[in-house]
C-alpha cells in the first residue's frame, strides 16, 4: 500500500452547528490527506461514532440539542477508540477545562488558527491505540501494589490526552520518573522532553529562561536565544517543583498557557507554541492557594488532571521487590545480594525519603557490606529509626537520619583523608574500610578533591 493510500485510510469526524466552521474545518482536513464525515448535531454524532471507526472526533462545545461534553462523555463511557477534541468560544477555558477533565485529547479556540488545528490533528493521528503494547518505560515505575497499579493505569490513561497534568506526592516519590512515562506512552514521545525545576532558577532570569530573549534585550544578550518553551516544542514541558514560581511569573504562565503563544524578551509580537505542560511539587498546592502563595486561576490550569505519587510506606509489600531491583542496578559487577533479615528491616522502615532514600540505604549497604551480602547493619537502620526519621517528629539536628548520617560519614572521612594528604588508600585503613568502600561513598558524598578539605 502506497503512503498515500494509508494516509486516506485515516477518517475524522468533525461535529458543529455552523457550515461556515464546517467547511472550514473540512477544507483544511483534506489538504491533510485525511478523509472526513460531518454531523450537525450531537444525536447524529453519537449514531456515528457508535457505527463506524474514526481516527479523531472534533466537535463544537454549543449544539441545538446539546454540548461537544455529551460526546466527550459518550466516547469515554462507551470505551471508544477515538482522540476528541473540543472547539471553545474564544477565551472560553472553563469550557476547556471541563471537556478535558472529561476526557478529550485536547481543545482550539475559535476563531480557529489553522497551524493549531494542524497540529492538534497530527498529536491525534500518533495517539498509541489502546491495544497497543506497554512501552519499555514502563518496567521502570516498579512495584505490584494496588496503589501502583492504579499509578500505571492513570498514566495510561492521561497519556492520551493533550491535557495538563499536576503530579503531586513527597519527595522522591518518583514525581519525574512518571512525567516521563506520560510521555513515553504519548503521541509526543518523539518530542523534547524539558525538565525544569522551577525552584532553580533565579527570579530575574525566569522570565528570559522560559520565553528566550532578542539580542540587545538586555546587557549581555549578544544574540537571539529560545527559552524552555521554544525547546520544548512540539514536546513536553515539565515544571518541577511548581510551587517556587514567584507570583509574578505565575500570571505570565497562566497567559502563555491560555494564549499558546510567547513572547521573547525584547521582541515586539508573540509566536505560537506547541507544548504539553507537565507540572509537579511536594507541596499542597491547593494549601497554597488558601494562604495566597499560589495563583487559583493558574491552580486549576495545571491541575487540570491530577496524578498522586504513593508514598513508599504505603506500598511495603513492594519494597522488597523494589530494593532488589535497585541493587542489581548499583551493584554492577559485583554479585552482591540481600539477607532475608535486610529485606525484613527494610520492608519495616518507612523512608521518609521515599525511593530516593531507598537508593541512597542501598549504596551505603554495599559500602558497608562483606562477603557480598548486605546485612541489617549495613543498612544503618532499625524500628527506632523509622520512627524518629518521620518528619512528623519535630525534632531537628539530627533527623532526617540519613542526612545526617551523611553528614557524619563525610566530617570522617574528610579528616581522615586530611591526615593523609588525600592519600585514599591510607584514609581508608584508618576509617577501617576498604578502599572500594571508601572509593564508594567518596562519589556517593561527591566528595572530590583538597577543595572538600578546606570547606
Amino acid at each position: 500500500m502506497s503512503s498515500d493510500s494509508k494516509m486516506t485510510t485515516q477518517r475524522v469526524l468533525i461535529i458543529d452547528d455552523e457550515p461556515d466552521i464546517l467547511e472550514l474545518l473540512e477544507l483544511t482536513l483534506l489538504r491533510m490527506g485525511l478523509e472526513v464525515e460531518r454531523a450537525n448535531n450531537v444525536r447524529e454524532a453519537k449514531r456515528m461514532l457508535d457505527s463506524n471507526s474514526y481516527s479523531l472526533c472534533l466537535t463544537d462545545m454549543r449544539m441545538p440539542d446539546g454540548e461537544g461534553l455529551e460526546v466527550v462523555r459518550h466516547i469515554t463511557e462507551n470505551n471508544l477508540d477515538v482522540p476528541v477534541a473540543v472547539i471553545t468560544a474564544h477565551g472560553n477555558l472553563d469550557d476547556a477545562v471541563a471537556a478535558l477533565k472529561a476526557g478529550a485529547f485536547d481543545y482550539l479556540s475559535k476563531p480557529v488558527a489553522l497551524d493549531q488545528l494542524r497540529a492538534l490533528v497530527n498529536a491525534a493521528i500518533n495517539l498509541p491505540h489502546l491495544s497497543g503494547g506497554e512501552k519499555k518505560g514502563e518496567r521502570l515505575l516498579l512495584g505490584r501494589s494496588t496503589a501502583m497499579e492504579q499509578v500505571r493505569e492513570m498514566i495510561g490513561r492521561v497519556a492520551r490526552s493533550q491535557a495538563p497534568v499536576h503530579i503531586s506526592g513527597e519527595s522522591g516519590s518518583g514525581k519525574e520518573l512518571a512525567a516521563r512515562l506520560i510521555v513515553e506512552k504519548s503521541g509526543r514521545s518523539e518530542g523534547a522532553f524539558v525538565a525544569v525545576n522551577c525552584g532553580a532558577i533565579p527570579e530575574t532570569l525566569m522570565e528570559s529562561e522560559f520565553f528566550g530573549y532578542r539580542k540587545g534585550a538586555f546587557t549581555g544578550a549578544d544574540k537571539d536565544r529560545d527559552g524552555f518553551f521554544q525547546a520544548a516544542t512540539k514536546g513536553t514541558l515539565f515544571l518541577d517543583e511548581v510551587a517556587d514560581l514567584p507570583l509574578a511569573m505565575q500570571v505570565k504562565l497562566l497567559r502563555v498557557i491560555q494564549e499558546r503563544k510567547v513572547r521573547k524578551v525584547g521582541a515586539t509580537e508573540e509566536e505560537g507554541v506547541d507544548v504539553r505542560i507537565l507540572s509537579a511539587t511536594h507541596h499542597d498546592l491547593a494549601e497554597l492557594v488558601k494562604q495566597g502563595k499560589f495563583r487559583q486561576d493558574l491552580y486549576y490550569r495545571l491541575n487540570v488532571i491530577a496524578l498522586q505519587m504513593p508514598a513508599l510506606r504505603e506500598m511495603r509489600e513492594d519494597i522488597a521487590e523494589i530494593a532488589s531491583q535497585l541493587l542489581y542496578r548499583l551493584r554492577g559487577t559485583d554479585k552482591v545480594e540481600f539477607s532475608s533479615e535486610a529485606l525484613k528491616a527494610l520492608a519495616k522502615y518507612d523512608f521518609p525519603g521515599n525511593v530516593r532514600e531507598l537508593e541512597n540505604v542501598i549504596e551505603r549497604g554495599l559500602a558497608l557490606c562483606s562477603d557480598h551480602t548486605i546485612r541489617p547493619d549495613d543498612l544503618q537502620l532499625s524500628p527506632a529509626d523509622a520512627e524518629t526519621s518521620s518528619p512528623a517528629s519535630g525534632q531537628t539536628g539530627k533527623y532526617p537520619l540519613t542526612d545526617y548520617l551523611d553528614k557524619v560519614e563525610k566530617e570522617a572521612i574528610l579528616e581522615a583523608l586530611k591526615q593523609t594528604g588525600f592519600n585514599r588508600t591510607a584514609a581508608s585503613k584508618i576509617l577501617g574500610v576498604t578502599f572500594r568502600a571508601l572509593r564508594y561513598r567518596m562519589a556517593r558524598l561527591d566528595i572530590t578533591g583538597s577543595t572538600d578539605v578546606d570547606s
